[in-house]
């Protein structure tokens, strides 16, 4: 792996209160990851999703290296990517750890299958995405992980889960179409010429 590390000098400090802050302010796609196997399970939610190629499929996830995730990642070498719809917001901050819930229990009251890898896939997300680590590089307090995609399944349904300015988002695709089209400026006809 060819990687390119280098020291950049920054006069002041940047917080991490201003640069989360700023992160806010970027949109970004709501995701719960899935690791383990069988009751060893965990998972996180995250908006660190990306496409990194199509040929071969691959993606890459920004993942806490601190979370109960990322050992199971390390150990069985599969993660998979649940792409929220705009009504699992529940699902959503379940998976954020904020209650308390841990492992196992952090999948209950949804539905849950397996493809390829065996790892735990959300039932009805808008899609599901079966990978397999195939990279991994260490920065900070977190790991960005490479997964080469096994298998996926995509659902009709289109309305998406974001994260924007510290609150969960739905977009619509149909829906918010429709709005912008009731506040579209009129098209004026060019004049014909006769």
């Amino acid at each position: 792996m060819n990687s390119i590390v280098r020291s950049v000098s920054i006069d002041s400090e940047v917080s991490s209160g201003d640069f989360r802050s700023a992160m806010r302010r970027l949109t970004g796609g709501v995701s719960v990851i899935t690791a383990g196997i069988g009751w060893d399970i965990s998972g996180m939610t995250v908006t660190s999703v990306s496409s990194l190629s199509v040929d071969p499929p691959a993606l890459i996830v920004s993942i806490n290296r601190e979370s109960s995730s990322w050992p199971l990642v390390r150990r069985y070498g599969f993660f998979g990517v649940n792409i929220l719809t705009s009504d699992q917001i529940d699902i959503a901050e379940r998976f954020t750890g904020k209650d308390g819930l841990k492992g196992a229990e952090r999948f209950a009251s949804a539905h849950w299958t397996t493809r390829v890898s065996g790892v735990p896939l959300l039932t009805d997300a808008l899609a599901v995405i079966d990978c397999e680590v195939e990279d991994v590089v260490e920065r900070h307090s977190h790991a960005i992980v490479i997964g080469r995609v096994l298998d996926i399944a995509v659902s009709t349904r289109t309305a998406a889960l974001a994260y924007w300015q510290g609150r969960y988002v739905a977009i619509d695709q149909d829906e918010d179409a429709a709005k912008l089209a009731e506040v579209s400026v009129p098209v004026r006809k060019a004049a014909r010429k006769i």
